[in-house]
């Protein structure tokens, strides 16, 4: 999307947000349905958790089955008979254990660390671009829900689907898989200031038993209590987004809220730091905040996922908690966290800086280019349109060779959400377990702050300039935000963001010297609950 239409754009949006009445938001139909479940407790498309009377039961993750899309390289090695969930020897040295009921000698479900052995793989295979796109708690039934907004009508019900442009694209070879996500276990306690583990293996393992969950992800749960680690029999724990994380970037199982370190809270090394020690730039691009957990496990170090400002020190280099010395730094960062502003924030430790969140100010001075510093800063700024901000800081870092951190967002820290019509006119939602109001944005919050898909090509376009060999994550992160306020509009419209960068994407691939030396896998790190009961219900809207 040029970025000329993307200022027209923004005009047209400020037009439909002034006309709007204050006190009668006109709504679409994806609208119009959220506000009707949320109203009456139910909603005839599907439910949230293992009560279908409800419409809403749980806010929180599960331990479900998730996709990947692969585009440039095939999943045989590690699925089917390859799996290592049919291998006692392999499940005792994935988890430190062997789970019970996990052994499954049918799996043909892999587990999330080989999607690391996957980007690895590719890497000692001479692919010199490697793309992991993250759609933050996408699961089967998410992917589905947004499919059928995109395409209309109800494509399938089971397998890789049809609909979206990642189900759609074949411009390379491509392949359809799915993984299991549990984490080594939920209920570790750590110390931030001393960045250590007090309670080695916490409080519930994890692993992955079938017949209570599930072959497939589009396979109803046996057990419905059991995804949520509830109910009777043996619970394994559901992951959060720094486990699953770590999982994609390190290639290990570790305990809920860690950044790349393992169970006992020890080091370990993502694959962008090892790639860029052979010479690869790295990009980290999201739509939440710069150093949430899941792009902070790109390249970070911590006990916590809650350390923001330190997780963002080494994703910059920047001297840390965990390494005082610094880390490198990645090629490009670009994400939000702008505005938010703190003067305390206890799980962020001692060394905690009051003001901004994620980054201090006096931090982000010292890394830009006009201080010495070795980024061209390109921030939401008041009265400048964010994506032709963003483009000029583009210009400048590919001239200068520089590097780059963009750095946008509104209250909350990430971008505005795009509900299921394209707008940004968000309705009601679940927060922890009583309705919550929508956000409401200004004309200035959509028009100073790009879109993914504008993030998502700076990036690729700064790191082609430094390197014809990097590692580039994008992460939807919104995805994972409406899914826990139970926000259908919002979901959906969050997978049609991560959507459109996909295809912004593979456009800037093909024309820029083609698949050959290219892979990209989309995938999600964690599901969540959403249950679709009568998708035909969606059809229409």
């Amino acid at each position: 999307m040029c970025i000329l239409f993307r200022a027209c754009l923004s005009m047209c949006l400020f037009c439909g947000l002034f006309l709007a009445s204050a006190g009668a938001q006109s709504l679409d139909p994806w609208a119009t349905i959220q506000k009707a479940a949320i109203e009456s407790g139910k909603a005839e498309f599907g439910h949230w958790g293992n009560n279908p009377e409800k419409y809403s039961s749980w806010t929180t993750h599960s331990n479900r089955l998730i996709p990947v899309y692969a585009f440039g390289l095939r999943l045989e090695k590690y699925r089917g008979a390859h799996s290592l969930y049919r291998d006692a020897t392999k499940l005792q040295q994935l988890y430190g254990r062997l789970p019970p009921a996990t052994q499954n000698p049918t799996a043909e479900y892999f587990d999330q660390t080989d999607v690391y052995r996957l980007q690895r793989d590719a890497a000692q295979a001479g692919k010199k671009r490697i793309i992991l796109m993250v759609f933050d708690g996408m699961d089967w039934h998410t992917t589905r829900a947004a499919a059928i907004a995109s395409s209309g009508a109800v494509n399938y019900d089971h397998g890789r689907g049809a609909g979206l442009q990642f189900q759609d694209y074949q411009g390379i070879a491509t392949d359809f898989g799915y993984f299991v996500t549990s984490p080594h276990n939920d209920g570790t306690n750590i110390d931030v200031n001393k960045q250590i583990v007090t309670n080695p293996g916490g409080k519930t393992p994890g692993g992955y038993d079938a017949t209570r969950a599930g072959d497939t992800p589009w396979a109803a749960f046996p057990d419905p209590l059991y995804p949520i680690a509830a109910g009777d029999g043996d619970k394994h724990a559901y992951t959060d987004s720094a486990s699953s994380a770590t999982s994609l970037c390190a290639g290990i199982k570790t305990y809920n809220d860690a950044i790349n370190v393992d169970f006992s809270g020890r080091e370990v090394l993502p694959l962008a730091r090892s790639l860029q020690a052979e010479g690869f730039a790295i990009g980290v691009v999201t739509s939440v905040p710069v150093s949430h957990a899941t792009p902070a496990c790109a390249y970070s170090n911590n006990v916590s996922r809650d350390d923001y400002q330190d997780l963002t020190r080494d994703l910059l280099g920047l001297p840390s908690v965990f390494h005082p010395g610094g880390l490198p730094g990645v090629d490009v960062l670009i994400g939000g966290g702008w505005g938010e502003e703190r003067e305390k924030d206890g799980a962020q430790g001692e060394n905690f800086v009051p003001g901004n969140r994620y980054l201090p100010a006096a931090e982000m001075a010292s890394i830009s280019v006009e201080k010495g510093g070795r980024y061209v800063v390109s921030d939401r700024v008041s009265g400048q349109n964010g994506s032709i901000r963003l483009a000029a800081g583009v210009k400048t870092a590919v001239e200068g060779r520089h590097r780059l951190f963009g750095y946008f967002g509104v209250a909350g820290g990430h971008l505005p959400y795009q509900t299921a019509d394209g707008g940004y006119d968000p309705v009601e939602s679940i927060g922890n377990a009583t309705t919550s109001k929508p956000e409401v944005y200004s004309p200035a919050d959509i028009d100073e702050n790009p879109i993914l898909a504008d993030m998502a090509v700076a990036a690729a376009d700064v790191l082609q300039a430094r390197s014809d060999r990097w590692w580039l994550m994008v992460e939807a992160g919104d995805v994972d935000w409406a899914n826990h306020s139970n926000n259908i509009d919002n979901s959906i419209g969050a997978v049609l963001s991560g959507d459109l960068a996909f295809d912004h994407l593979v456009r800037w691939i093909e024309s820029h010297g083609g698949w050959d030396d290219t892979v990209l896998l989309l995938t999600a790190d964690h599901g969540h609950y959403l249950v679709l009961d009568k998708p035909q219900a969606l059809v229409g809207r």
